[in-house]
């Protein structure tokens, strides 16, 4: 098959939809299957810039909600677009730009076309529109999912809990539970030790780790009033947060005004292939309370790295987290997910044992049988089609 693949985000910026394109992207090259990606230019000087051949880039402008983000010129779009052809099936990844622009080619050329919903947007929107009442955005956010959702041949969600939401909107176009996998050979290796000394951290000192967007929708604030409570336990408790994104400056200024500064380092994003892996391995217990992940891989990635977690079992993290393979799981409150933490750094037996199981359950997760699962689901749209 030829499949391409088009999408408002992509790396260099770094998220969960960069990082599933592009472990579908390796996994269907392995299996023998071709594919093109269309996606925004993020550099600095416009124009299409092509990598690996296969890479179209997009004039794009900064997106107005979040300067992470770009939004691609849709005139750009379109004439990119016309110049490939061939291809036996379309695979939006986000709901911008880029599912009108792959719709109307698909449909054009009477192509299938599917999508990946990748974002919960009826608890994500209200976060970025604060003047705008929450109740109203949610009904806004459905209207709108459930409106694209109708124009497609098929859907891939990444959890159970997504597809049934999406079902509750009355949608009625076929979905498929495809989550996307990990790849072992990017989660091993680091240095503990030498990560500790570079950021001036004692041997002995506990750490606790979140990896990920700095996003308000991620319920950050909610770990560092943790850390508040579970530091007069342990007063060398030292929590660093790997990332970077639109909470951070709000964020820091909280950490200022808890007084925890000492307690609470921001390191921004690390190189996933180098320092990334150090931290991990630095690390005694990975922490995680987000209420809006469809899926929630990077607790996937923190087990591959036998990190012990403790987390909430919250919409799409519950498909993960539902077996505890790995993972001491928390009511969303500050008291129990504060009593369970400190359960889990005051017994070392116990850590030795959810990093055991972590690692064991991740290879249950591999983007190679996930891959699998996608190519099917391709090959039962395109039989319908």
């Amino acid at each position: 098959m030829k499949i391409l693949l088009i999408s408002d985000v992509y790396f260099p910026r770094i998220n969960g939809v960069s990082t599933s394109i592009l472990l579908l992207r390796r996994e269907l090259a392995q299996f023998g299957h071709e594919t093109a990606l269309v996606v925004p230019n993020y550099a600095p000087i416009p124009g299409v810039i092509e990598e690996e051949d296969t890479i179209f880039r997009v004039p794009a402008y900064r997106f107005i909600f979040e300067p992470e983000d770009r939004q691609m010129q849709f005139r750009a779009l379109r004439k990119i677009l016309s110049q490939l052809h061939d291809f036996d099936l379309v695979h939006i990844h986000t709901p911008f730009i880029a599912h009108y622009a792959g719709l109307s080619w698909a449909r054009r050329r009477n192509l299938p076309c599917v999508a990946s919903y990748h974002t919960f947007f009826e608890e994500y929107l209200y976060h970025y529109l604060p003047l705008a009442p929450p109740k109203i955005m949610r009904y806004l956010a459905r209207r709108f999912s459930r409106s694209q959702a109708h124009q497609l041949d098929a859907l891939v969600v990444p959890s159970q809990a997504i597809a049934s939401i999406l079902r509750s909107y009355k949608i009625h176009t076929p979905i498929k539970i495809i989550p996307t996998g990990i790849d072992p050979h990017d989660l091993s290796g680091g240095n503990k030790n030498a990560f500790r000394t570079r950021y001036g951290i004692s041997p002995d000192r506990l750490i606790l780790i979140y990896v990920g967007r700095v996003a308000f929708e991620k319920n950050i604030e909610f770990l560092i009033e943790v850390v508040e409570k579970t530091r007069h336990f342990f007063p060398q408790l030292l929590f660093l947060i790997v990332g970077d994104g639109p909470a951070r400056n709000y964020l820091e200024r909280r950490v200022a005004q808890m007084q925890i500064v000492e307690n609470v380092r921001f390191l921004g994003y690390l190189d996933r292939h180098g320092e990334l892996r150090d931290a991990y391995q630095a690390a005694d217990v990975f922490i995680f309370a987000s209420a809006t992940e469809t899926q929630g891989l990077v607790l996937l990635e923190a087990m591959a790295m036998g990190i012990p977690i403790v987390s909430t079992a919250q919409l799409g993290t519950v498909d993960i987290l539902q077996a505890g393979q790995g993972a001491i799981i928390a009511q969303p409150n500050i008291e129990d997910f504060t009593a369970q933490l400190r359960r889990v750094l005051q017994e070392p037996l116990l850590r030795e044992r959810l990093s055991r199981e972590g690692v064991i359950y991740a290879q249950n997760w591999t983007t190679q049988a996930m891959a699998l699962r996608m190519i099917e689901f391709y090959q039962e749209v395109l039989q319908r089609h």
